[in-house]
């Protein structure tokens, strides 16, 4: 029996195969990648993540915890600045090494395909299971292995492993939200977007890896440890989720991916009884469509020398862990330009 005998509305699953764990990542080809290189002009590189720590002394989401960093041990014994001639007289070698436990999308990360999937009767008998792209389902396709308790029910395929292997490089674009709206927040519809993009004279590719600037993780670095909740809740422009014409720009665009500086890419606050979902955006796109989004990475240099040299358009390389297994991952992100 298929996989899958509905396929949702508006939806690409089996248009790359029906084993595809891509998505919309497969617009990026070597053509694309060659292509890509071409924005490489002065040779500068910018790091656009945030440190991992960031967000100081608050979570954006009570599931999620901060890096917490420790020695790895033998035995009883922390190797942290431990010097061997404790095991050999005649060594001088001092080691440290360690270990941490890290939430994978506290900080600057990427979602996987695993990440929000929905109920939907994917294969035809009357009753909605839980289901991710391309219909692989929770109880049946994505059994783990080498991952723990629960985790091993879902998270082996679609996971960050396949971001990995592809690896994400490609023509990233900067959309500059602060840029044409300030730092105050503002429900991004098509409409709106589009006039974004013609304003600052932005021209999409397919396969071009869309990033959006709001000023959210810059407002997040520069409070560092005094951070202000509500202040941030009032931060940055943000996607309209629930605009079905924004989900079918997103879709004929043809963009492999959408990278945003802020929390959750759309209005985390969209009411559920419009479109029965709370993220409808993270729907249309991770389920739907299979393109990953990530969220809170870094852009305000970039940003500022994009402006400068008036281009929009530069050279990412943004792979995530090759962890086997994760549903969400670090990644810090390079443009060069």
């Amino acid at each position: 029996m298929p996989r899958w005998v509905n396929r949702p509305e508006g939806s690409n699953w089996g248009d790359f195969g029906p084993d595809d764990q891509l998505g919309t990542l497969n617009y990026i080809g070597d053509a694309e990648r060659l292509a890509a290189v071409q924005e490489i002009q002065q040779g500068r590189a910018f790091g656009l993540s945030l440190p991992l720590n960031l967000p100081h002394n608050m979570s954006l989401n009570p599931r999620r915890k901060p890096p917490r960093l420790a020695p790895t041990c033998l035995g009883e014994t922390p190797y942290i600045n431990y010097a061997l001639n404790s095991v050999d007289p005649m060594l001088h070698d001092v080691l440290s090494d360690d270990q941490v436990l890290l939430s994978t999308q506290f900080s600057t990360q990427w979602d996987s395909l695993a990440h929000v999937g929905a109920l939907f009767d994917a294969d035809g008998d009357g009753i909605a299971e839980r289901c991710y792209y391309n219909g692989f389902r929770a109880e049946t396709d994505v059994v783990g292995a080498g991952v723990e308790g629960d985790h091993a029910s879902y998270a082996r395929k679609l996971s960050v492993c396949e971001m990995a292997k592809s690896p994400i490089q490609g023509r990233g674009v900067l959309i500059d939200f602060v840029r044409a709206f300030g730092m105050e927040r503002v429900i991004v519809d098509r409409a709106l977007l589009e006039k974004v993009i013609a304003d600052q004279n932005i021209t999409l590719r397919r396969g071009d890896i869309l990033v959006l600037r709001t000023g959210y993780a810059e407002a997040i670095w520069d409070m560092k440890d005094a951070p202000d909740p509500e202040g941030l809740e009032r931060t940055g422009a943000v996607l309209d989720g629930t605009d079905t014409a924004l989900h079918k720009w997103i879709t004929e665009s043809q963009i492999s991916a959408i990278a945003a500086d802020n929390y959750a890419v759309e209005n985390p606050h969209s009411d559920p009884a419009v479109t029965g979902f709370r993220l409808p955006l993270h729907h249309h796109c991770l389920f739907k469509l299979g393109l990953p989004l990530a969220e809170l990475w870094y852009l305000r240099d970039l940003a500022k020398a994009l402006e400068d040299a008036q281009r929009s358009s530069f050279f990412l390389t943004a792979p995530p862990l090759y962890l086997p297994g994760a549903i969400g991952s670090p990644v810090t992100p390079v443009a060069t330009l």
